[in-house]
């Protein structure tokens, strides 16, 4: 283990991520079944046609919900939320980093500010929970969500929401607008698989994101706090620089792709109906629709594989909080030949 191990997020925190980002995977594979209807058919086909696939839409859009409420009324009535809250707050420290970022980037600074540091070259202790791109990330993603859904609910019944608007063209901005922030979240989140799946010192998986930080020791069995973050303990994997390399590509071409594809199918983000689909474009756009969903698949089994270590890791932490068992049932020895009877001290 190295510096670079410490927690990340409360247990709260890390489950609430890993059903968020269920819910989200859902919504992009639905979403988008739906609208490349036929690049995705197969997809569509999986989740039961055109009536499975909406009505699976559907009730991860009320999860979404769900979670959402859920997480703001957590950060109200609760003492670690309020506190966490205050965290991500944008700060003057933050300001200057950025400012300091840009002359770091156009060769007119030495180095990044402290508020910008991140994994490896700085111990635990000096990095920021969040810098403050990871408040920049937190407050658009929050944003995005929350628009989604109320959006999403407008246009649950398009006949309805073009009767509510008395216009086709003020219906058809609703859904238009809907789309557009879909497009803009898969970005991030394709962004945000690459980054953390293919960190070369995390990868496969950043478990910080899904192991609490009650369960990380803040201390690795050494007598003294060593004078480097312990990076110099790690290995890279054979395999990062290829993995890395064809996953980047991949994530690249599916935004690109569906980008396009959502103009040419001419549904989201540029509907010119409310009717869905188009056609496939072209071959090698299809190809790269399929490559965008793939990237998708990839962070929804990162995900899984993190709450699989967890689990493991939880697993791991009980058994070494268990007392040795005597072999021959009676109770466990101390050193001086007494069985050991704190444990029943302590339960009276």
């Amino acid at each position: 283990m190295s510096n670079l191990d410490h927690g990340k997020f409360t247990r709260v925190t890390t489950l609430f991520h890993s059903l968020l980002g269920l819910d989200v995977f859902l919504l992009f594979f639905t979403g988008y079944a739906i609208m490349f209807n036929d690049e995705l058919w197969w997809m569509l086909t999986l989740m039961g046609g055109a009536s499975g696939v909406t009505a699976i839409h559907r009730i991860t859009g009320i999860g979404l919900i769900a979670l959402v409420v859920f997480w703001i009324t957590l950060q109200i009535i609760s003492s670690t939320g309020r506190s966490n809250f205050s965290k991500i707050l944008p700060a003057k420290d933050d300001i200057d980093a950025f400012i300091q970022d840009i002359q770091f980037v156009l060769g007119r600074a030495d180095e990044r500010h402290p508020s910008a540091r991140q994994f490896a070259g700085y111990k635990a202790d000096e990095v920021p929970l969040l810098s403050y791109i990871g408040k920049g990330v937190v407050f658009i993603f929050s944003i995005e969500l929350t628009l989604l859904a109320i959006s999403g609910l407008l246009i649950w019944s398009k006949t309805g929401l073009a009767a509510m608007f008395q216009t086709k063209a003020a219906a058809m901005a609703f859904v238009t607008f809907h789309g557009l922030l879909g497009v803009i979240m898969l970005m991030g989140v394709m962004f945000h698989i690459f980054e953390h799946g293919m960190h070369p010192a995390f990868y496969p998986v950043e478990t910080k994101a899904f192991i609490p930080r009650s369960m990380v020791p803040e201390h690795h069995g050494d007598d003294e706090e060593p004078d480097t973050t312990g990076i110099e303990r790690l290995s890279l994997s054979p395999s990062w620089r290829t993995v890395s390399t064809i996953f980047g590509a991949m994530t690249v071409i599916g935004i690109v792709s569906v980008l396009i594809g959502s103009i040419f199918d001419e549904g989201y983000p540029v509907p010119r109906e409310l009717a869905i689909g188009g056609g496939p474009a072209s071959i090698l756009l299809t190809i790269g629709i399929n490559l965008g969903m793939i990237v998708l698949g990839v962070g929804l089994v990162l995900s899984m594989y993190g709450n699989v270590l967890r689990i493991r890791w939880e697993q791991q932490l009980e058994e070494e909080r268990e007392p040795p068992a005597a072999a021959d049932g009676g109770e466990p020895q101390t050193d001086g030949g007494q069985p050991n009877t704190d444990d029943a001290a302590s339960e009276n």
